[in-house]
């Protein structure tokens, strides 16, 4: 073949390879480099090789969920509000009476149930049927209830047993004599299904009242404390919290001397009446054990406060007081407070307290949240209240029912009264068949 035939035919080879890569190119599509290469250097339009393809893994539908998800509002957390209640009977009218409180301060959630177990025998320390029932039925309906129990430390506990009787029953009671008891005890409101039961152990330590006080001997009733504090907390299940309650003030004896130790107290509470006589609210919390020391007290041993007991006294019906008692309560947000509802000191069941039951209800009424501010005017009632003063008397059903002049009353026991919505009574004519 001639030489110029072969560069003739090589050129027209080199043409159909040209041609051939660069359609190849163009098949190949993005991430072909190559090709790519090729179709730059031989097809003038050779804009395939910066075709924005080539930015489209980028754009992924996997990342849209991540975007989106951050973006939503969290739904408002609401605060429970202070756990509040009253002291209203410590049978089944006790817990009869805690709705119709409820409807009287305008559907305000009680969650706080409270009563005594008596101390006249050992067996009533343990928690003798008939009592604890009813009260563990009500705490469990809720789970955000909460059941505050006063419990002796000692039999015979309102029989004024003299100073050197009780300091040998304490000193007993520290040698663990009466362990078995409060094992019982524990062990009777596991199975009642209440063991977050938060225990008033011999509330009012400080005074001269009850065979469970301090002052004959201190240090032997800070180990029996311990000791049944220990005992109840052995028995598996339990989630009891103990609340260490003197009285407002000195009384008997400063109540720091009586403090047991950090170790088995839950709770610093307090009991705290309008009284004595003529004695201000700002003279309660300033005096020497009083209501500021024991919040600092609490603050120090890093320990929440309550109120187990309060309300009026000796200074009658002082609507000052309640309004001041109140807002102290919303200041220093008290893990519970239940006011001790029967006269003198009461203002529901209680009709010679009326200015008082008026603070009580407007500040209270409905109240479902924390409070946001303390009250500004308790004496009014807030929007929901109607405008008539509250007359504590007017919802209430009368503490001891009333019953027909020719009918007896058979006394048949709290709990079972309970059940029956009443006494029953027995007519004195039910003989005369003619009537």
């Amino acid at each position: 073949m001639a030489p110029q035939q072969r560069r003739s035919r090589t050129a027209r080879l080199a043409f159909v390879a040209a041609t051939v890569a660069a359609s190849a190119a163009f098949a190949s599509g993005p991430g072909f480099a190559a090709g790519a290469e090729v179709a730059r250097a031989t097809d003038p339009p050779a804009p395939v090789t910066t075709t924005p393809v080539t930015t489209a893994p980028v754009i992924t539908p996997p990342t849209t969920p991540a975007v989106v998800e951050p973006v939503k509002t969290p739904e408002p957390v609401k605060t429970p509000a202070p756990a509040f209640g009253a002291f209203l009977d410590s049978g089944a009218r006790g817990v009869a009476r805690m709705a119709a409180l409820s409807s009287w301060l305008g559907g305000a959630e009680l969650r706080v149930g409270h009563t005594y177990l008596p101390g006249n025998h050992w067996s009533d320390i343990e928690g003798a049927p008939g009592l604890l029932d009813v009260w563990a039925d009500w705490r469990t309906e809720k789970t955000d209830r909460m059941l505050v129990l006063n419990v002796p430390m000692q039999e015979h506990n309102e029989d004024g047993v003299s100073d050197w009787q009780v300091r040998r029953l304490l000193q007993q009671g520290a040698a663990g004599q009466f362990d078995q008891h409060f094992k019982a005890l524990a062990t009777r409101l596991i199975d009642l299904k209440v063991p977050d039961t938060v225990i008033v152990l011999g509330w009012e330590m400080n005074g001269t009242t009850y065979t469970s006080r301090c002052g004959p001997d201190p240090e032997a009733w800070k180990k029996y404390w311990n000791r049944i504090v220990t005992t109840m907390r052995s028995v598996p299940g339990q989630k009891f919290r103990f609340d260490f309650t003197p009285s407002r003030g000195r009384d008997a004896v400063p109540w720091t001397q009586c403090y047991p130790g950090d170790d088995t107290v839950d709770i610093v509470g307090m009991d705290s009446y309008d009284q004595p006589s003529g004695l201000t609210f700002d003279e309660q919390v300033k005096e020497p054990y009083g209501l500021q020391e024991h919040v600092d007290f609490a603050k120090t041993h890093g320990k929440p406060i309550s109120y187990p007991e309060w309300g009026l006294f000796r200074n009658g019906d002082n609507a000052e007081y309640m309004k001041r008692m109140l807002a102290w309560m919303d200041e220093h947000k008290p893990l519970y407070n239940t006011v001790t509802d029967y006269c003198p000191h009461g203002v529901w069941q209680c009709s010679q307290n009326p200015k008082s039951s008026q603070v009580y209800r407007s500040v209270l009424f409905g109240r479902t949240e924390d409070p946001t501010t303390p009250p500004t005017t308790p004496t009014t009632p807030t929007t929901p209240v109607t405008p008539e003063p509250p007359k504590p008397t007017t919802p209430t059903t009368p503490p001891a029912p009333t019953h027909p002049a020719n009918c007896s009353p058979v006394e048949l026991g709290d709990w079972v009264e309970y059940w029956l919505g009443g006494k029953l009574c027995v007519k004195f004519d039910w003989w005369q068949r003619d009537r």
